[in-house]
């Protein structure tokens, strides 16, 4: 152990008690931001940015297991990981079936033997005036932005465990911290997103796993296309408030999953990181 004293100047009644300052429990990694050997789970991983950031772990040595519904897509997206050298599968899931997401991880397990690093991407929206939306509709968005990060996470809790430890990154949005008027459940879903992580980083601090989540900022994808053509206006203002005056593209996301994701942030956890050209500091 390192101890420090409290300098003999002081005072006679102020005891010099020796302050011991606990250790890293393991040493930072020669190359902290080398992911070789290690497994990552990319919930719609299969295009936008979870496919952005599946892209970024395989460049920095991860074997990924990418987990969506649409298994044509995650056959295209698996055959871009495995063209960068490393292994690659798709699994279908479901992230708001439980038997599904438990599925997804036994699958990831068995193909990977461990499970070290899950990316819970996976988002849907609703645009509807509150008063417009219907239960289901709710439901639906909740379910899968919030209640699937639940599920997964505490599917992958275990075999992060077994592994003596294991990064979990979520994806909130500027929603997360903002709001619109069309967009009620989909922020809800989003602030839970972020409160979420920092629950889990508090509870599983003692397990070696980290939580952190990361804030898109507006971020050309499929989701936002039609955003992008259908109102133009609205387009615009929000390039015009972000200071590096663009929208985002899906793999500007993968540096900051790659932090998250190695031995580089062993000691950050329970952050809600802004990937947003600046938008979020805006008045």
């Amino acid at each position: 152990p390192c101890y420090g004293l409290i300098p003999r100047s002081f005072p006679d009644h102020v005891r010099h008690e020796p302050i011991q300052i606990r250790k890293a429990r393991r040493p930072m990694a020669s190359a902290p931001f080398d992911l070789s050997g290690k497994v990552a789970l990319v919930t719609g991983g299969n295009g936008g940015i979870g496919k952005g950031i599946a892209l970024g772990l395989a460049r920095a040595g991860a074997n990924i297991a990418v987990a969506a519904r649409n298994q044509d897509k995650s056959a295209r997206a698996v055959a871009e990981l495995e063209a960068l050298g490393i292994q690659a599968i798709s699994i279908r899931c479901d992230v708001t079936d439980g038997d599904d997401v438990n599925a997804a991880v036994a699958a990831c397990v068995e193909r990977f033997g461990g499970l070290d690093i899950v990316v819970n991407n996976s988002g849907i929206n609703v645009r509807k005036l509150p008063h417009e939306l219907d239960l289901e509709e709710w439901q639906t968005v909740i379910d899968v932005n919030l209640t699937g990060v639940f599920l997964m996470s505490k599917a992958a809790y275990p075999e992060m465990v077994n592994r003596g430890g294991g990064k979990v990154i979520n994806i909130g949005s500027m929603m997360s911290i903002f709001a619109h008027e069309t967009l009620a459940p989909y922020a809800a879903s989003k602030g839970g997103v972020v409160q979420f992580t920092k629950a889990c980083a508090s509870a599983w601090a003692k397990d070696n796993i980290q939580v952190n989540s990361i804030m898109p900022g507006w971020i050309a994808t499929d989701m936002t296309e039609t955003l992008r053509i259908n109102v133009p206006e609205r387009y615009e203002t929000i390039r015009a408030r972000t200071p590096a005056q663009r929208w985002g593209r899906p793999d500007e996301l993968a540096g900051t999953a790659v932090f998250l994701a190695t031995s580089a942030s062993d000691f950050v956890t329970g952050t809600a990181i802004p990937v947003d050209g600046g938008y979020s500091i805006q008045s």
